[in-house]
């Protein structure tokens, strides 16, 4: 499914609006989509997770997986409307049990995810989310963990698309299929 105006206006509100920029951050060069200021707006932050569960209110969804740390805002937005469970993608070292490992690329360098061994049973069904995609290398890494574990990736839903960076692109390389809210160009 590709951005469109009609998923940018959710119930009516302009989700554009709702972030903010923050120029040169992390480092110099990156404009920082900033969706905490989405998430403080009620009326945005329950326009932007209805406008992304209606993309997956008829499918069958056992789980949704957050990516760390927007993600797990999101994610248990999305697994409550779609009575679904959550499962939490962290960095490495912040999970207690027994865990599994991938090493990914950023936009702006590298890092390693992880997930419990026991989060995912083979064959179930799974929402991935996250609040953005840019290259994609955190989310590549996260349909590997899901997939070491046996699940089936439903498709993988974000607020914001940053185009240029082809993450878009390298899911559906995989066979993902991508749901976006906005599109950013130029990015």
């Amino acid at each position: 499914m590709s951005t469109s105006k009609a998923a940018s206006m959710a119930k009516g509100f302009d989700l554009t609006a709702a972030i903010r920029t923050i120029p040169d951050y992390p480092k110099p060069g990156i404009q920082f989509r900033d969706i905490t200021t989405l998430l403080a707006d009620a009326d945005a932050f329950r326009g932007a997770v209805d406008a992304l569960v209606d993309g997956h209110r008829d499918e069958q969804v056992d789980l949704v997986a957050g990516i760390e740390a927007r993600g797990f805002i999101l994610g248990g937005a999305l697994a409550h409307q779609l009575s679904a469970g959550f499962v939490p993608i962290r960095k490495k070292g912040k999970l207690p049990h027994d865990t599994i490992r991938v090493a990914y690329s950023l936009e702006y360098g590298v890092d390693e995810m992880e997930m419990h061994r026991d989060a995912v049973r083979p064959g179930q069904r799974v929402l991935l989310t996250d609040d953005l995609i840019a290259t994609g290398g955190t989310a590549e890494g996260a349909v590997k963990l899901l997939r070491e574990l046996g699940a089936e990736i439903v498709a993988a839903c974000f607020v914001i698309d940053l185009p240029d960076l082809g993450g878009r692109k390298r899911l559906e390389a995989l066979g993902v299929q991508v749901r976006t809210l906005i599109a950013f160009e130029g990015d």
